[in-house]
């Protein structure tokens, strides 16, 4: 049998929070505040510059009632706790929200509530996704489905930051056998795909009902599968000069013609 060395056994050191595989470190006021008010629940800690203190009084409040900690630090300190110098002054560390499983029967008993559902088929680019967000929570719309192409971005920092707080706004839910998923949505969606070469003139497109609004990825656009589980595919046409815009700046654009026009229950098919 060992002796004992008469030295304490060294104990396991906690995680840093950003560590923990559940934890997002949410950047920027907006978004920090955007979480504070839709669940304030998920915050675990905050931390902040001293020029924000003003701004964060209420919200370090609320943690001190329900007695978790937040913090005044410097920039340095500021930069390693968000990962990045874009940290908006105010970093907090909170639960992931969960990415659920896609529900075609639920998406569809929403569809006159919200007739406009955007589907992603491997948006790679997390500021593209957190961008794409962004404009989605603006235009009112309350949920994403994400396909299950391996470099489909999900909800990460660098997406809540550049959201400004539309994360909390939009669930974000995953499909796996994408095109199938796609196909379900029919009859109550008229499913439109988006491609570069081909398609439809945005001007052209008068849908009538619900529209599943179909992007792809940054480089490949949509899979043929995908595309062909779609019911109609339209392009944005510009000047010429540039051969694309970015699936960001698409996503707002066809989002704001679709979102603004009014839309009769779908015809029976």
């Amino acid at each position: 049998m060992p002796r004992p060395s008469g030295k304490p056994r060294p104990q396991s050191q906690p995680k840093a929070p950003r560590e923990r595989k559940d934890l997002s470190r949410v950047g920027g006021l907006p978004a920090v505040r955007a979480l504070f008010a839709t669940a304030p629940e998920r915050i675990e800690r905050l931390f902040f510059l001293k020029e924000m203190r003003g701004e964060v009084d209420d919200l370090c409040r609320v943690l001190a009632q329900a007695r978790k900690p937040y913090r005044e630090v410097g920039a340095e300190e500021l930069a390693k706790v968000a990962g990045s110098i874009l940290h908006g002054g105010v970093v907090a560390i909170a639960l992931q929200r969960p990415t659920s499983t896609f529900d075609a029967a639920q998406a569809r008993e929403v569809a006159q509530a919200i007739p406009l559902l955007l589907c992603l088929d491997g948006v790679a680019n997390p500021h593209n996704l957190g961008a794409i967000i962004r404009t989605a929570a603006f235009f009112g719309l309350d949920r994403i489905v994400l396909s299950d192409h391996p470099g489909q971005a999900g909800p990460s920092d660098a997406a809540h930051r550049v959201a400004e707080g539309g994360m909390e706004h939009v669930s974000l839910s995953r499909a796996q056998f994408f095109p199938q998923a796609l196909k379900q949505l029919k009859p109550t969606y008229r499913v439109i795909g988006t491609a570069l070469d081909r398609g439809r003139p945005l001007d052209e497109l008068k849908p009538e009902g619900p529209v599943a609004l179909v992007l792809g990825n940054e480089e490949f656009g949509m899979s043929p599968q995908a595309l062909a589980a779609c019911d109609d595919v339209v392009r944005i046409e510009g000047s010429g000069r540039i051969q694309s815009l970015n699936v960001a700046a698409t996503a707002a654009i066809l989002i704001h013609a679709l979102a603004k026009r009014k839309t009769p229950p779908a015809p029976t098919r």
